[in-house]
């Protein structure tokens, strides 16, 4: 018979139901103060309002601003980043959204249409020229109140539209000064129509819009959707944003990150009893359970957890199943929070024909950022 126990973690409910993939019982002379948490055992329940409010830089990005990016000498493009952000920054500090005085307005009528014309910058560049960097620095440059700007990658964005709804998001995020979204792309038709949506009803309200991308916003889509349809939609949105380049070294060129050789199950589960804060799963049932939890909700599933620890690793056998550990793998990353695992190493668990897709970019990231994990993993 299972066990359901209810525990409030944060702002959030986390529903608790034991299962085979929980951690497997020791016996009792060896048992640690705190027995490490499941993630297949908690079922997130997030309000709408905890949502929008979590959409803030991540914690590695917390102390960034310009004056702690370092241009280099040799590209001037990244000095001139910075003083186009920093002035986009000071020309936020009035217009007809400050006079909400910082109420969300959740049900307010439809906001005049603003001026025609770009709203919004557009940071393009390889990886590694601190995009992302200035993006927050941007953020947080802003003046104006936390509730009135928002802050989050292409993957969040389009899971708040899912877990909310269309006109609710657009509603929520209406009232903010500005929205910066990292790491734009557009990786099927639907997110395409979906996105160049909703920003421009979100600049038609009067927000102001910034986003990085590896790509210029109209080459968007080029080569991967040839259809009219679609590519009127990408124009329509390239002509929000006033493009800037930022050159410097592409990471690209060095090839993926080789991952530390995994460890065997019992290290990872002595570990994991021997760590506070740690979380341990079995690698299937953490996939199948990811399936049935919003990608919206994936930080929180994440709460209170400092270090996971996942047994049985092995390759992702379908594309669904694959972007759901994209989005976890952003999630454990923008937390910092290493991860100790056995089985297959991490730069093998997608295939080579994932890897020559379309979602390409994505399947890289993660590899990259679990692989940095896994050797924070090994440090701690």
């Amino acid at each position: 018979m299972e066990r359901s126990v209810t525990r409030p973690v944060g702002l959030v409910t986390v529903s608790s139901t034991s299962s085979p993939s929980s951690p497997r019982p020791r016996p009792i002379a060896e048992a640690a103060d705190a027995e490490p948490v499941s993630l297949c055992d908690r079922e997130p329940h997030v309000p709408a309002d905890r949502l929008v409010a979590e959409m803030v830089p991540p914690p590695r990005f917390d102390a960034v601003r310009f004056d702690t990016y370092l241009p280099d000498p040799g590209q001037p493009s990244q000095a001139e980043a910075v003083t186009v952000l920093s002035g986009f920054a000071a020309g936020l500090g009035g217009g007809a959204t400050a006079a909400a005085g910082g109420r969300r307005r959740w049900f307010r009528k439809e906001a005049p249409a603003a001026a025609a014309g770009p709203s919004g910058v557009y940071l393009d560049g390889g990886y590694g020229v601190g995009k992302t960097h200035l993006l927050a620095s941007l953020w947080h440059a802003a003046p104006a109140p936390r509730e009135q700007k928002a802050f989050g990658t292409f993957v969040e964005l389009t899971n708040l539209v899912g877990a909310l709804g269309f006109q609710q998001a657009v509603t929520a995020l209406s009232g903010h000064r500005l929205l910066c979204i990292d790491e734009f792309e557009l990786d099927d038709p639907g997110d395409t129509v979906l996105v160049s949506t909703l920003l421009g009803k979100l600049a038609d309200a009067g927000v102001k819009l910034a986003a990085t991308s590896n790509t210029l916003p109209g080459k968007l889509g080029e080569g991967r959707f040839a259809a009219a349809d679609f590519m009127r939609e990408i124009q329509g949105l390239s002509a929000r944003f006033r493009s800037l380049r930022i050159d410097g070294e592409d990471y690209r060129h060095r090839g993926l990150p080789e991952a530390p050789p995994p460890y065997a199950d019992e290290e990872v589960t002595e570990a994991a009893y021997r760590t506070p804060g740690a979380s341990l799963d079995d690698f299937g049932p953490l996939l199948g359970h990811l399936s049935r939890v919003h990608p919206s909700r994936y930080g929180a599933l994440c709460d209170g957890v400092d270090a996971v620890f996942l047994r049985g690793v092995e390759p992702v056998g379908d594309q669904a199943t694959a972007l759901r550990l994209v989005v976890l793998a952003d999630r454990l990353y923008d937390r910092e929070v290493p991860v100790m695992a056995s089985g297959t190493a991490f730069d093998r668990i997608f295939s080579d024909e994932m890897l020559a897709g379309g979602y390409r970019k994505k399947y890289f990231r993660a590899i990259s950022r679990l692989t940095a994990l896994a050797r924070d993993a090994k440090r701690t």
